[in-house]
């Protein structure tokens, strides 16, 4: 059986890992936890500039734009959505072979269920598909170690979960993944040296055209075939060959950011907390830092990470993220403004700081996120290590803590309240009435 007929195989199956509260109740976690971040990020440069070039929009199915007045074709409507779910880097995240965010699937999934009245059920159905789907290809191979980027893997994930919620056929299912694969295959240039506005944006243009290839495969449209196996398909063109197991659940080992950073540097900001309340404002003489090779290979090792020159490089760069919380605590929306960027207090701390990589940390990634920082001041050395942050799936997210996430974000108690109301119940609700929470702008 081909891998394409496996996932719609799997799909049909999938209400027998729903039956686990548990599961059902993170992934309702992950769809508010998404708003919210969205909120933060409405008004930022590159979906400012987005909407202006995108707006006004209109078409057969149309979807709200988050937290705006208007509504926009559903395509426009994913990719505006999708871009502010994912701009400030602030949403869930996967740790295994290759580094995802399975909540860029949230965006496409929402915006149709609204265009189509679909109920929340039907989302969660469509939503574990997706994160099972995104997870099991991340397990299956690193995809930036040839050159492509992970949002690849979503373009695959957000078919499959649009296959779900629009309830295709095995023929209609496959040419939704068939077509939404083969023109989406993203070069990892994307997260390599200075960071573009794109870095923010191209999972939303992935999951863009999957809504696209779904719009056609829905009407009967075909695709090339067999998109994994063929002659030019997938497994020969870019990944090799590769094993995809869909059995284990990935849903419980996804994970909310507690901090507006790259993943990798989540234990950083704990430890560099911890550190910085010890300091007493002393004055920092050096800071050594132990972490593991992929955090240095995504986070660390392009020299403009020591010199970040935009937002998208500075929420990358660790050396960065370290020196801004150890000087002003913990790093929130505004921590990547171009006034931080030129501060010389954090450059001259950044300066000053020796990273490696220690085998020890490699052999415990990605099960746990150890880094250890170690500040030298002319009085003493604070050291401190981290294995697993807040958030982490040995370290859960509870409700409360998505309600103190969504008032950093939003600042009202009640809105916040609102949106977490209905997403508690989202099975007995449908997606137009959670995206009408969004209203209040």
């Amino acid at each position: 059986m081909n891998l394409d007929e496996q996932i719609y195989e799997y799909s049909r199956e999938i209400e027998g890992l729903l039956r686990d509260n548990k599961t059902v109740d993170e992934l309702k976690k992950r769809i508010v936890d998404s708003l919210f971040v969205s909120y933060g990020a409405r008004n930022s440069d590159a979906v400012s500039l987005s909407k202006k070039a995108l707006l006004p929009s209109s078409g057969r199915l149309n979807a709200p734009v988050y937290y705006d007045s208007r509504k926009a074709s559903v395509d426009v409507a994913t990719y505006l959505n999708g871009s502010m779910t994912r701009y400030l880097d602030y949403n869930d995240t996967y740790l295994s072979r290759e580094a995802l965010h399975p909540s860029d699937n949230v965006p496409p999934l929402l915006s149709y269920a609204y265009s189509t009245n679909e109920t929340g059920w039907q989302v969660l159905r469509a939503m574990a598909t997706a994160y099972q789907v995104v997870g099991a290809f991340a397990d299956a191979f690193s995809i930036r170690d040839k050159g492509w980027d992970h949002v690849t893997y979503i373009s695959i994930s957000s078919a499959a979960g649009l296959g779900v919620l629009n309830d295709f056929d095995k023929k209609k299912f496959i040419n939704t993944l068939n077509l939404a694969i083969n023109n989406n295959i993203s070069m990892r240039q994307t997260r390599a040296g200075e960071l573009s506005m794109w870095k923010g944006c191209t999972a939303a243009n992935a999951t863009r055209n999957s809504v696209f290839a779904s719009l056609l495969a829905s009407e009967g449209f075909t695709g090339p075939s067999p998109i994994f196996e063929g002659e030019m398909g997938f497994f020969k063109q870019v990944t090799g060959d590769i094993n995809v197991s869909l059995k284990e659940n990935r849903i419980l080992r996804t994970m909310i950011k507690n901090f507006p950073v790259e993943y990798h540097a989540m234990s950083a900001v704990e430890s560099a907390l911890w550190i910085r309340d010890q300091l007493n404002g002393e004055e920092i003489k050096s800071v050594t830092v132990d972490t593991f090779s992929v955090a240095h290979k995504i986070i660390v090792k392009d020299p403009e990470k020591l010199r970040p020159k935009t937002k998208e490089t500075a929420d990358h760069s660790l050396p960065y993220i370290i020196a801004y919380t150890l000087l002003y605590g913990e790093p929130g929306i505004t921590s990547f403004d171009s006034r931080y960027l030129v501060d010389p207090s954090i450059l001259r701390v950044i300066d000053s700081m020796k990273l490696e990589v220690k085998k020890e940390y490699d052999s415990m990634y990605p099960e746990y996120l150890p880094v250890k920082i170690a500040v030298k001041t002319n009085s003493d050395v604070y050291e401190k290590e981290v294995t697993f942050p807040k958030g982490h799936f040995k370290n859960p997210y509870n409700w409360e803590d998505l309600e103190s996430k969504g008032l950093r974000l939003i600042k009202d108690r009640e809105k916040v309240r609102k949106i977490i109301e209905v997403g508690k119940n989202f099975e007995k609700s449908t997606a137009k009435e959670l995206l009408e929470t969004l209203n209040f702008e």
